[in-house]
């Protein structure tokens, strides 16, 4: 395996490297049909996923990345995220979560955070340009002067059903003469799948002149997402079990409801339905539906995950915190088949990390179909073959996603 330390050589070669690139790149073919790539002297013409042309600069500096880290790990594997000068969104914190148990205990979690926080710590000290809810700071923004700046529709702070926000933006970026390079997240499609995130990797391989190793990483991905739906893909409608992503949200519980559901129409319902081809036990349609403990209980499936909606959430945090005894007789808890899905805060539009989740799903839905592999040290492997990194690094970026519980259950 070649380790993350080799993209640190490639670090001191990289403007030969792009210029090169650049000029073999028209003898080249790539494997996203939307994005061309046309070149006039010291710049690169692209079509992003927005169906915009942008010119973007031959040898890049300075990047900005609105994205809830996207393209950061994408800069990290590439060797190239001392670039980085701007972000946005807040998952660059440090999270702490705790809950009491009906015995009195403390469960209590530190240092959770998305992997590429922990593999990039320079982000949380760069500025933060636009949270949700705010505007950009287009002064700050200015100030960074970077080469490319890169805006994810469908991460938090662009959040589907909110276009005319992100066409003021685009307006308003156009207008200080920053190349903008659009990406488009499962969140911001009609129908939202997984399928464009490899062609989103590609873009932002393109863009880097890293086309080669995106596509590596491209096919590595959907080949873990092809697994999963050919262990589950002839099973028939009568045997599919009901699965639902329960957040336990406090601020669920305050409005008082007992927790959160995702619909139908969801990328959530995707990962349930579409690639684990089991059943959305939640029959409405929307995202972050407050719902009472009267639903739960009616809708009663027979297999939990527990998304990172408003907060960590362990699978003991169901089975023993005092304020969920009134939901211990869902078939589900009495089953033991509740199961906590990676801590990603603000993942809105799905990271590099998403099979994992999708894995977890699958197999809390089939456990026979997929006895043979222990999800926490496929995890391990899964890290190593994304950031190429060493395994000790592995099992860092799995206890910072808190999915240690894996290899404690056996998983």
């Amino acid at each position: 395996m070649i380790l993350k330390c080799c993209n640190y050589i490639k670090r001191y070669t990289l403007p030969f490297i792009l210029v090169l690139g650049t000029m073999l790149v028209s003898g080249c073919t790539g494997t996203m049909n939307d994005t061309t790539i046309q070149e006039t002297a010291g710049t690169r013409t692209i079509t992003d996923m927005y169906g915009r042309t942008v010119e973007i600069p031959l040898i890049i500096e300075r990047v900005v990345a609105i994205d809830d880290g996207f393209v950061e790990g994408l800069m990290y594997r590439f060797g190239l995220e001392d670039q980085i000068v701007g972000i946005g969104g807040e998952w660059v914190k440090d999270y702490t979560y705790s809950f009491e148990t009906t015995e009195g205990s403390i469960y209590e979690y530190t240092k959770g955070m998305n992997p590429v926080r922990y593999l990039i710590p320079e982000l949380a000290d760069l500025p933060v340009l636009v949270t949700t809810g705010t505007a950009m700071n287009y002064e700050t923004l200015a100030s960074l002067d970077p080469d490319v700046l890169f805006l994810r529709a469908g991460a938090s702070a662009y959040q589907a059903g909110n276009d005319e926000n992100l066409q003021k933006t685009i307006q308003t970026i156009d207008s200080l003469g920053i190349p903008l390079v659009i990406l488009v997240g499962p969140p911001y499609q009609d129908e939202p799948t997984v399928d464009q995130i490899s062609e989103e990797i590609r873009l932002v391989g393109k863009v880097f002149s890293r086309q080669e190793d995106a596509d590596t990483l491209a096919r590595y991905i959907d080949g873990q997402i092809a697994m999963i739906r050919e262990r589950t893909r002839d099973i028939p409608e009568e045997e599919k079990p009901t699965v639902m992503q329960l957040g336990l949200s406090p601020r669920a519980r305050q409005g008082g409801g007992a927790a959160m559901a995702w619909g139908g129409d969801t990328i959530e319902s995707y990962f349930i339905e579409e690639i684990a081809n089991a059943k959305n036990a939640y029959k409405g349609s929307g995202a972050f539906v407050v719902i009472s403990t009267e639903q739960i209980l009616t809708i009663d499936p027979d297999v939990i995950v527990l998304p990172t909606a408003q907060g960590y959430h362990p699978a003991n945090e169901l089975y023993t915190a005092p304020y969920y005894q009134n939901l211990q007789e869902l078939t589900a808890v009495k089953n033991q088949r509740v199961y906590a899905l990676p801590w990603t805060p603000m993942n809105w539009a799905k990271r590099l990390e998403y099979p994992i989740e999708a894995l977890i799903i699958a197999k809390a839905a089939y456990p026979d179909r997929f006895a043979d592999i222990h999800v926490g040290e496929w995890t391990l492997d899964f890290y190593q073959q994304v950031y190429l990194v060493d395994e000790a690094t592995a099992r860092e970026l799995r206890a910072t996603q808190w999915l240690d519980w894996m290899e404690e259950e056996g998983f």
